[in-house]
Protein backbone atom coordinates (compact mmCIF):
# COMPACT_ATOMS: atom_id res chain seq x y z
CA UNK A 1 0.00 0.00 0.00
CA UNK A 2 0.91 3.60 -1.15
CA UNK A 3 -0.15 6.51 1.27
CA UNK A 4 0.17 10.30 -0.13
CA UNK A 5 -0.42 13.25 2.21
CA UNK A 6 -0.89 16.74 0.54
CA UNK A 7 0.14 19.61 2.09
CA UNK A 8 0.34 23.83 0.89
CA UNK A 9 -2.80 24.36 -0.53
CA UNK A 10 -4.82 27.64 1.02
CA UNK A 11 -6.80 31.02 -0.29
CA UNK A 12 -4.56 33.63 -2.55
CA UNK A 13 -4.91 36.68 -4.72
CA UNK A 14 -4.85 36.62 -8.52
CA UNK A 15 -1.16 36.56 -9.64
CA UNK A 16 -0.03 35.19 -6.68
CA UNK A 17 2.07 31.74 -6.10
CA UNK A 18 1.21 28.81 -3.59
CA UNK A 19 3.56 26.21 -3.68
CA UNK A 20 1.75 22.42 -2.98
CA UNK A 21 3.79 19.62 -1.73
CA UNK A 22 3.16 15.64 -1.27
CA UNK A 23 4.71 13.08 0.64
CA UNK A 24 4.13 9.36 -0.12
CA UNK A 25 5.64 6.78 1.99
CA UNK A 26 4.54 2.58 2.06
CA UNK A 27 5.66 0.82 -0.37
CA UNK A 28 7.23 2.43 -3.28
CA UNK A 29 8.81 1.35 -6.40
CA UNK A 30 11.98 2.94 -7.85
CA UNK A 31 9.70 3.40 -11.21
CA UNK A 32 6.55 5.73 -10.72
CA UNK A 33 4.75 8.53 -12.26
CA UNK A 34 3.48 11.15 -9.66
CA UNK A 35 1.01 13.58 -11.19
CA UNK A 36 -1.50 15.97 -9.27
CA UNK A 37 -5.25 16.61 -10.52
CA UNK A 38 -7.34 18.80 -9.46
CA UNK A 39 -11.12 19.09 -9.68
CA UNK A 40 -13.25 22.08 -9.58
CA UNK A 41 -16.78 21.75 -8.37
CA UNK A 42 -18.95 20.93 -10.96
CA UNK A 43 -16.36 19.72 -13.12
CA UNK A 44 -14.67 16.09 -13.70
CA UNK A 45 -11.04 16.11 -12.00
CA UNK A 46 -8.35 16.29 -14.48
CA UNK A 47 -4.44 15.93 -14.69
CA UNK A 48 -2.83 19.25 -13.92
CA UNK A 49 1.12 18.02 -14.39
CA UNK A 50 3.05 14.83 -14.09
CA UNK A 51 6.16 13.70 -13.48
CA UNK A 52 8.46 10.49 -13.89
CA UNK A 53 11.44 9.04 -11.80
CA UNK A 54 13.46 9.51 -14.42
CA UNK A 55 12.26 13.61 -14.41
CA UNK A 56 9.90 13.56 -17.45
CA UNK A 57 7.01 15.94 -17.48
CA UNK A 58 3.65 16.64 -19.04
CA UNK A 59 1.20 19.76 -18.32
CA UNK A 60 -2.28 20.61 -19.54
CA UNK A 61 -2.36 23.51 -21.46
CA UNK A 62 -4.23 25.44 -19.39
CA UNK A 63 -1.18 25.39 -17.14
CA UNK A 64 1.78 25.72 -18.95
CA UNK A 65 4.18 28.51 -18.35
CA UNK A 66 2.83 29.21 -14.83
CA UNK A 67 3.23 25.74 -13.19
CA UNK A 68 6.11 23.92 -12.39
CA UNK A 69 6.26 20.00 -10.88
CA UNK A 70 9.17 18.35 -9.64
CA UNK A 71 9.78 15.75 -7.30
CA UNK A 72 12.48 15.17 -4.82
CA UNK A 73 13.04 10.92 -5.15
CA UNK A 74 15.01 10.89 -2.24
CA UNK A 75 12.32 11.93 -0.12
CA UNK A 76 9.81 10.19 -2.19
CA UNK A 77 8.34 13.40 -2.59
CA UNK A 78 6.59 15.89 -5.43
CA UNK A 79 6.18 19.39 -5.55
CA UNK A 80 3.99 21.84 -7.46
CA UNK A 81 4.99 25.54 -7.80
CA UNK A 82 1.93 27.60 -8.94
CA UNK A 83 2.50 31.19 -9.89
CA UNK A 84 0.28 33.59 -11.67
CA UNK A 85 -2.59 31.95 -10.13
CA UNK A 86 -6.08 32.82 -11.72
CA UNK A 87 -9.68 32.25 -10.56
CA UNK A 88 -9.97 29.27 -12.43
CA UNK A 89 -7.21 27.59 -10.74
CA UNK A 90 -9.74 27.39 -7.57
CA UNK A 91 -10.06 23.74 -7.11
CA UNK A 92 -9.07 20.84 -4.83
CA UNK A 93 -5.58 19.77 -5.75
CA UNK A 94 -5.35 15.66 -5.69
CA UNK A 95 -1.68 14.40 -4.97
CA UNK A 96 -1.61 10.59 -7.30
CA UNK A 97 1.30 7.64 -7.70
CA UNK A 98 0.87 5.57 -10.37
CA UNK A 99 3.13 2.38 -10.16
CA UNK A 100 3.00 -1.24 -12.34
CA UNK A 101 3.02 -4.16 -10.24
CA UNK A 102 3.10 -6.42 -13.43
CA UNK A 103 3.00 -5.82 -17.39
CA UNK A 104 -0.74 -4.67 -17.42
CA UNK A 105 -1.08 -4.25 -13.38
CA UNK A 106 -0.66 -0.30 -13.44
CA UNK A 107 -2.02 0.81 -9.69
CA UNK A 108 -2.99 4.34 -8.76
CA UNK A 109 -2.75 6.12 -4.90
CA UNK A 110 -4.77 8.97 -4.10
CA UNK A 111 -3.99 12.11 -1.70
CA UNK A 112 -7.02 13.57 0.44
CA UNK A 113 -6.75 16.66 -1.32
CA UNK A 114 -5.65 19.87 -0.60
CA UNK A 115 -8.22 23.15 -1.61
CA UNK A 116 -6.80 26.16 -3.93
CA UNK A 117 -8.89 29.00 -3.68
CA UNK A 118 -7.72 31.84 -6.35
CA UNK A 119 -9.76 35.01 -5.52
CA UNK A 120 -10.10 38.13 -7.93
Amino acid sequence: QVQLVESGGGLVQAGGSLRLSCAASGSIFSINTMAWYRQAPGKQRELVAAITSYGGTNYADSVKGRFTISRDNAKNTVYLQMNSLEPEDTAVYYCNLGQLYGSRDRRNYWGQGTQVTVSS
